[in-house]
């Protein structure tokens, strides 16, 4: 079964990169609707635009990207919590940041764990210049 689901979500990729025609708005939504992580996941990434909370939208609204992505990492995608805590980082809240990149420590990311060890307020990329806690590349970063 997550053969076939796997080869949809490829499909969908596909066609929204414009590599095959089709929609795959719809195809996303549908494998969102079955609740397969890495479409959920699609999904919120999708729906996230640029340093806006309100855009996030709220946990608890299960279609909101906030929702979606908890939804993700509930059903077990390690990269979830870590998509929630940028999230979080772009729209300038440093507690949610910190919490939910604790839960990506404990649910096993690696990168997050050593990203947490740190604890880095100012981050390298361009959207954390509009929210002034831009910080220059390092040698480590690439």
């Amino acid at each position: 079964m997550t053969d076939r689901l796997d080869r949809l979500i490829d499909r969908a990729e596909a066609i929204l990169a414009g590599r095959r025609n089709g929609f795959g708005m719809p195809i996303l939504q549908h494998l969102a609707l079955r609740q397969y992580g890495p479409a959920l996941l699609s999904l919120a990434g999708r729906e996230t635009y640029a340093g806006h909370r309100s855009e996030l939208g709220r946990v608890c609204d299960a279609f909101s990207p906030a929702g979606m992505m908890y939804r993700a990492y509930r059903l077990g995608q390690l990269n979830a919590a870590q998509n929630m805590a940028m999230s979080l980082f772009n729209v300038g809240d440093l507690q949610g940041y910190r919490s939910w990149m604790h839960r990506a420590a404990r649910a096993g990311d690696t990168d997050a764990a050593a990203e947490l060890k740190l604890f880095e307020t100012r981050q390298p990329h361009n959207l954390a210049r509009r929210l002034r806690r831009l910080r220059p590349c390092r040698r480590e970063d690439h």
